[in-house]
């Protein structure tokens, strides 16, 4: 696809320089999770699609609330409900979709956790206190991969090797409280990882922890998933956490992906002023010293009662009259394998 062929998209397009031939492993269509509430309906995930390729690490990124977590959670059809609903779309995992898999059936428990695992935020949460973590690793490991018998430790202490834990023979005895919050993140990435899934998803996975950390979690799942030849989905917050390890990206705004495209047309030519806000709120090294942070102004809107127009308007410096009087638009492509949802060319306005 080239500018010359430009076009309006409902979904997110596919990665750049993709051979036409090149089947997804993943596709997410016209996703919709609704939320239940007093006040009434939040539509936490408004129509959001894409796609994941084969030995591929994608972000997807966006401010608390946006409905990345909430996207990533209905693939693996893990939103409690009530309240939360998926209220329409499809999630295509080779060739199947797994929405039409009952939630706790035996086909969807095959792939869920098998067949794509999830790094859950907070790990030190996601662990139960009061087991060993030798004894939550085999768990796992027998759940998804059938194992069973005198060799469950010994699995439970390479899985302790495999992702970088001193000393794990004495370790797997351990309880969840006695490992730092890096070590407890390493422990589930290699629950997620035990049984060789074909896609793993990192939730925040660099919450809470240091700088340093965050670069050694990001580096080992980079190399571990390259290893087994898994794809990889990280959602975050932080577009600067991802620069360096991710092919593509999708940037999300109230429910919705608001610009997709390469890692280097997001950073190098961001097309939404979202994607540009985010840009200027993060510390760059390739800015001028003593240069200051630029906030995103305002609030993110009410998901209950969402405006007829864009969403982004009430925050957005680079606002023309057709944003005030057209329907938010769909998602256009810009470029080869690069879309925005934006009636303005960020890039001239900018000049």
């Amino acid at each position: 696809m080239s500018e010359a062929t430009t076009g309006t998209m409902s979904g997110a397009a596919a990665p750049a320089a993709a051979p036409a031939s090149r089947t997804p492993i993943l596709e997410v269509r016209d996703l919709r999770v609704q939320f239940k509430t007093p006040l009434g309906t939040v539509n936490a995930v408004d129509g959001v699609s894409y796609e994941l390729y084969e030995d591929e690490i994608v972000a997807v990124v966006g401010e608390s609330g946006c409905g990345k977590s909430a996207t990533q959670l209905a693939v693996m059809q893990l939103l409690q409900s009530p309240p939360g609903r998926i209220a329409g779309g499809e999630v295509v995992f080779e060739g199947q979709d797994l929405l039409k898999f009952k939630k706790n059936g035996p086909e969807m428990r095959k792939v869920r956790g098998g067949q794509i695992a999830m790094i859950f935020q907070e790990p030190i949460n996601s662990l139960n206190p009061v087991l060993t973590i030798g004894d939550q690793l085999v768990e796992a490991y027998e759940l998804h991969c059938g194992l069973k018998g005198q060799t469950d430790k010994q699995v439970a202490i390479d899985l302790l090797k495999m992702v970088g834990i001193p000393a794990a023979e004495k370790r797997v005895n351990d309880y969840p409280h006695q490992f730092s919050g890096g070590m407890c993140q390493r422990v589930m990435i290699a629950m997620g990882l035990s049984c060789s899934p074909r896609i793993l998803i990192a939730d925040e996975p660099t919450t809470a922890l240091d700088v340093t950390t965050q670069a050694q979690m990001l580096e080992l799942m980079k190399n571990l998933v390259r290893e087994m030849h898994a794809s990889l989905v990280i959602v975050t917050h932080n577009l600067g956490v991802v620069a360096r390890y991710v092919e593509r990206i999708y940037v999300m705004y109230a429910g919705r992906v608001v610009e997709s495209g390469s890692t280097k047309d997001i950073f190098g030519n961001p097309r939404h002023p979202y994607t540009l806000g985010l840009l200027k709120s993060v510390p760059r090294l390739d800015e001028v010293q003593g240069s200051r942070l630029i906030p995103i102004e305002g609030m993110p809107p009410n998901l209950i009662d969402m405006p007829g127009t864009c969403a982004f308007l009430p925050r957005c410096p680079y606002a023309v009259e057709q944003c005030r009087t057209e329907p938010w638009p769909e998602l256009t492509c810009v470029g080869e394998g690069h879309c925005a949802r934006c009636y303005v060319n960020v890039e001239e306005r900018r000049s």
